[in-house]
């Protein structure tokens, strides 16, 4: 009988972190909390152009760009509702983007952008002690692992509805990487997380 206790006592231990969580939806964090555990991957991001997407939307910047397909050079698109769903993180989302006085630590694309919103994920890992695979936590936290590559990256952002999808600046993955825009070196989902 003892030993029955302890079985159901082990289970109820390992089940309930989980079993909290489900019944909620997550809502983004930002990368600030991304960064405490994945500075590695924070380094990386923060050399790239995903990281200062947001200035583009600034007037007077990429002039040329904008004037070839169409924009006005001059136009502040910073509170553009179009512009902002690809180019700050979590845009009209719980937890994500509102404007740049109230969040300011949303702009860009950030990892919650690909990975989806963070914040079961991130009390999850916190909580938790020990060895774990990251990506059966990545799973019960509501994130995603999408494999870097062109459709993933079309399926958000780099689409035709984008003004900048056209023959001339079609979006190509392994170009952009190259350029440095895109970053996915830096790659530790097959090993055990140690918190």
């Amino acid at each position: 009988m003892e030993v029955i206790k302890n079985l159901v006592f082990l289970f109820i231990i390992a089940v309930f972190p989980f079993v909290s969580y489900a019944s909620e939806d997550p809502t983004y964090v930002g990368i600030a909390e991304c960064k405490m555990c994945h500075l590695p991957h924070f380094e990386s991001w923060n050399t790239t152009k995903m990281s200062k997407a947001f200035d583009l939307l600034k007037p007077g910047v990429r002039a040329e760009a904008k004037k070839k397909v169409g924009l006005n050079p001059d136009e502040d698109f910073t509170n553009n509702e179009f512009c902002l769903k690809c180019h700050v993180t979590g845009y009209g989302q719980p937890g994500g983007f509102t404007t740049f006085e109230e969040t300011p630590e949303m702009v860009g694309v950030q990892c919650e952008m690909c990975h989806g919103p963070g914040s079961i994920y991130s009390r999850m890992m916190l909580k938790k002690k020990g060895t774990y695979k990251r990506e059966d936590y990545m799973k019960k936290g509501g994130l995603r692992l999408p494999k870097p590559d062109n459709n993933a990256c079309t399926e958000k952002c780099h689409h035709e509805g984008s003004p900048f999808v056209n023959p001339d600046m079609k979006f190509d993955f392994e170009n952009r990487k190259a350029l440095g825009t895109h970053r996915h070196d830096i790659r530790y989902i097959d090993m055990p997380f140690d918190l």
